[in-house]
């Protein structure tokens, strides 16, 4: 449990750290764009996977998806009571480091919904059927992906010791950069939540609403595609 929270407060301060330095006005970032954005982020979850894993979990999911999934696959769904809450926790407190980071640039930057966007995702075309189904797409590959990397099968060969964090990192930052567009692929539930919470209780300066009309899509679709992932990994990964 400790080692999800902490591994899930590594990963918010670098993934929603680096669309702050993007969109927040007189950062040195400013302006830099969505390539940024995306490897930023595959490079968060590294961090964060390593962190989680040093810091007490071997499973390391830093996202209520990924532990959906492979709960299904292994129909022990025990971890969910103490892995949920740990990680959301820790997307809240993440999150509030990003605020205190970059506390200056908050007051600088008029757009309130560029400030939200440093906290949560939300659609470039607001159609919530289509916008659900990007969050269940893009969670199921990452979800099918590290169960793919984790699998017997890959194992036998490779990955090394200490390979598997890079490799999802990778695939973060592919779906990021294939998958990202529509919804800025929030795939992971305690990552939109936990800020989105963070968001609607910090004192922002110059905030707007948390756009909570749209806070369930990440959260059903990421846990959605989790489950979906869950079972094909049960079905076809070997």
């Amino acid at each position: 449990m400790l080692g999800e929270f902490i591994g899930t407060l590594a990963l918010a301060p670098l993934g929603n750290g680096v669309v702050a330095n993007v969109l927040l006005r007189r950062s040195k970032g400013e302006n830099s764009g969505w390539i940024v954005i995306a490897t930023g982020w595959g490079l968060a979850a590294m961090a964060g996977v390593f962190v989680a894993i040093a810091c007490g979990s071997s499973d390391a999911h830093i996202n209520p998806a990924v532990t959906l999934g492979f709960a299904v696959v292994s129909g022990d769904y025990s971890k969910i009571a103490t892995y949920f809450p740990a990680q959301l926790l820790g997307g809240i407190i993440g999150a509030t480091l990003v605020w205190l980071h970059y506390l200056p640039h908050w007051s600088a930057t008029p757009e309130a919904e560029k400030k939200l966007a440093c906290f949560s995702t939300g659609p470039a075309i607001r159609s919530l059927g289509a916008n659900l189904v990007s969050e269940v797409i893009g969670t199921c590959v990452l979800v099918f992906g590290v169960g793919s990397i984790f699998s017997k099968s890959v194992s036998a060969s490779g990955p090394a010791a200490g390979l598997g964090p890079f490799l999802v990192g990778a695939l973060v930052w592919a779906i990021g950069l294939s998958l990202g567009g529509t919804t800025g692929y929030a795939i992971n539930p305690a990552r939109d939540l936990g800020p989105r919470i963070a968001h609607a209780i910090l004192p922002i300066s110059g905030k707007g609403g948390s756009d909570w009309s749209y806070g369930h899509v990440p959260v059903v679709g990421g846990l959605a595609g989790g489950a979906l992932a869950g079972v094909l990994v049960r079905l076809l990964v070997k």
